[in-house]
């Protein structure tokens, strides 16, 4: 099975067990490939990485590690303009330096263009499987972008279903109070989805706020959008019945009539209603004295 790496970039199984061997992130370094030390403040994150989110006492945690057994790998980084770095890998690493005080890092410096930057950033942390899911929505969103992918193709080139992509890109559509809960993980992707059906942003606000308020489960949640949905002055709108064909023509019929004598000179006011059950029309026509 290919690495995802190599679905996006269309590589050749040679060039897959290449980028193996090179990679950095999981695995030490070739002997080809130089390690440097950079000033830790030449080097910038990642302008692409979706996660929004570090847990502070993780990398706090990777910081002692690093400061009793030193770096085991060296971050990942291109040079993007003069005397500027950005991370491709290993930003956790980067900000545990950052902790630690430290001046220099040892990087590995790697000739990617945006775009494979961008999506390695992006597949890396998608394989990791610890980002939420609106940061997995986002990272979907922007490598259909880069790639000018569609749904099913980008779920080919994942290895995922395409109703996992679908349906992490319709949380996109909720408002921000929505995506930040999730990301608090306040609320489940469950409850998330099941407030898309409402559409209004304010119906989605005061539900939302009444799940945290509640402590709703998904169940109940549903059972409340139901709820709404089934009063919602929308539904209670009555259906315009379809209209024929032979009454089309009727009325046309008509219309085309009351021109005809407007036209010879007649002067007349007309008067057109539609209502549910049938069309109406009231013709006035001035006697001459």
């Amino acid at each position: 099975m290919k690495h995802p790496f190599s679905r996006f970039f269309g590589l050749s199984d040679k060039q897959e067990r290449q980028l193996e061997e090179e990679k950095a992130v999981d695995e030490k370094p070739s002997n080809n490939e130089e390690i440097k030390q950079i000033p830790i403040a030449e080097i910038v994150p990642n302008r692409f990485q979706p996660r929004t989110i570090f847990n502070d006492a993780k990398i706090t945690e990777l910081a002692q590690t690093i400061h009793t057994h030193g770096i085991i790998q060296p971050i990942v980084v291109r040079e993007y303009e003069q005397g500027k770095f950005e991370i491709i890998a290993g930003e956790r690493r980067f900000r545990a330096m950052q902790k630690l005080g430290w001046e220099m890092a040892p990087v590995i410096v790697k000739n990617l263009s945006d775009t494979e930057t961008a999506s390695v950033a992006l597949i890396e942390n998608l394989q990791r499987e610890e980002l939420s899911p609106i940061e997995e929505a986002v990272a979907y969103s922007k490598l259909l972008e880069l790639h000018q992918l569609t749904q099913e193709a980008l779920a080919q080139r994942l290895g995922i279903g395409q109703s996992t992509v679908a349906n992490k890109l319709r949380l996109l559509k909720l408002p921000d109070e929505v995506h930040q809960a999730l990301l608090n993980k306040t609320i489940t992707e469950r409850h998330a989805r099941s407030l898309i059906p409402l559409k209004d942003v304010t119906k989605q606000l005061a539900l939302l706020q009444e799940i945290i308020d509640n402590h709703l489960n998904v169940k109940q949640t549903e059972d409340r959008v139901a709820k709404l949905l089934s009063t919602s002055p929308e539904k209670k709108k009555p259906k315009r019945k379809a209209i024929s064909k032979d009454m089309r023509i009727a009325v046309n019929t008509i219309r085309q009539s009351l021109s005809m004598v407007i036209d010879n000179g007649i002067d007349l006011n007309a008067e057109e209603e539609e209502h549910e059950e049938y069309y109406q029309f009231t013709i006035k026509i001035p006697k001459k004295k």
